[in-house]
């Protein structure tokens, strides 16, 4: 049997790894450095991952240069997750037989595929096409998934929400799901209840405080027939699951719960996002040269604003002034990121904007920019699956957190 030894790897990422290990029948072993060169010379393991969080330390250089002059352990290769560092010191790796350094999020298919070649085994990955979002306010959990159901991103969902309440102590959370546009059926079965499972986290999130926003009746019909979900809440009526998440007697707040809450996370992005891309995505890194955004908004001075902001990180934005230029654009081929759009266009409403995105089966992620914030003009913006609703004005910060939060979920 294959092994291989985990140092230093967060719960998240150790969690996550062992599933997934454990469907393939790889012995996993997980260590904190200071145990490391201990546990390398007993177990002499095929594989050894290291996960990093500011960089490689003084004591994981310590563990590579004795593990580089033991005759036993100096061959075996090594991994390393952890954020991004100057190529010249990914070099300098390489005499210690790191064959890897993956900059975080970790493009997962690329991951375990290195893995593959170096274990000489293939993975099963699932393939499924999907974004999934989810952030932290206070002590709601709102999770939203699009276009369909990915195991490996549902998989590591229960993690990410175990890590969130243990890291902030959460006694009472609750939690939002939100299934976009999402019309499932008997095939969805197993990942459905493999989703809710997750949530719920055997039985530590109650049922009472899950409620799902989805107008697909098969999901409906899933909760309502399993006893085991008794009292999670299903409906497609956004406002009556607002009111009950938030514990409120009338709607009338419900636009700034919204607002302040299901789409704004009081954590930062970096730690609620799933971090989960595909190496399908056109994004790198850092999000260089190959981010394109598109920017449709008849005031001049938020397009030229837009477009300096995501210039200063290497970003190709496009800037329209109306819907049917945009939709012209996408006629002759040109596709895009994510795109940026006020409501009030001169052509089109950006309420119709949206609903040409469902009937077209567009499917790039859509951020509403405008002045619009009736609480009918929100939800009815959400329920056609706009990924988030910034009131205007905004710091151009705060609409590139926004944008690289957003990416940084999908693919």
């Amino acid at each position: 049997m294959k092994s291989v030894l985990l140092i230093d790897c967060s719960p998240l990422f150790s969690g996550f790894l062992h599933d997934k290990f454990s469907m393939e029948q790889i012995a996993l072993d997980s260590v904190s450095n200071r145990e490391a060169y201990t546990k390398m010379v007993t177990l002499l393991p095929d594989l050894i991952i290291i996960e990093v969080e500011n960089g490689i330390s003084e004591d994981i250089m310590h563990f590579l240069e004795k593990k580089s002059i033991d005759p036993n352990a100096r061959r075996i290769p090594i991994i390393i997750t952890g954020p991004v560092i100057d190529r010249s010191k990914i070099a300098n790796l390489v005499e210690f037989n790191v064959v890897k350094y993956f900059s975080k999020p970790v493009k997962f298919d690329v991951f375990f595929d290195s893995i593959g070649k170096i274990l000489k085994i293939e993975f099963s990955m699932d393939t499924t096409p999907c974004i999934l979002d989810i952030h932290l306010n206070g002590n709601l959990i709102f999770i939203e998934v699009a276009l369909g159901l990915n195991r490996e991103k549902l998989m590591l969902l229960k993690y990410r929400i175990a890590e969130l309440v243990e890291k902030y102590r959460i006694n009472v959370p609750k939690v939002m799901l939100m299934l976009t546009n999402m019309q499932l059926s008997f095939i969805d079965g197993m990942n459905l209840e493999f989703l809710i499972d997750n949530i719920s986290s055997q039985g530590k999130i109650p049922n009472k405080h899950i409620k799902i926003l989805t107008s697909d009746s098969f999901t409906r019909e899933l909760v309502k027939g399993h006893p085991e979900y008794s009292g999670i809440q299903v409906s497609d009526d956004i406002e009556f699951i607002v009111e009950l998440i938030s514990d409120q007697d009338s709607v009338s707040n419900i636009r700034n719960f919204l607002l302040e809450k299901v789409l704004t996370s009081d954590r930062p992005a970096s730690e609620t996002v799933i971090g989960f891309i595909d190496s399908r995505s056109n994004l790198e890194g850092n999000f260089g040269n190959m981010m394109r955004v598109a920017v449709i908004d008849d005031d001049v001075v938020v397009r030229k604003l837009l477009q300096n902001t995501f210039s200063s990180v290497s970003g190709e934005t496009d800037l329209f002034e109306t819907a049917g230029a945009f939709f012209n654009s996408l006629s002759s081929g040109k596709d895009y990121d994510i795109v940026i759009m006020d409501l009030f266009l001169p052509d089109m409403d950006g309420i119709s904007v949206l609903k040409n995105f469902q009937r077209k089966g567009l499917q790039m992620p859509v951020i509403v920019y405008s002045r619009a914030a009736a609480k009918d003009v929100v939800m009815q913006a959400l329920a056609l699956g706009t990924r988030s609703y910034l009131v205007k004005p905004q710091k151009p910060s705060v609409i590139l957190g926004k944008v690289l939060e957003i990416l940084h979920s999908s693919f």
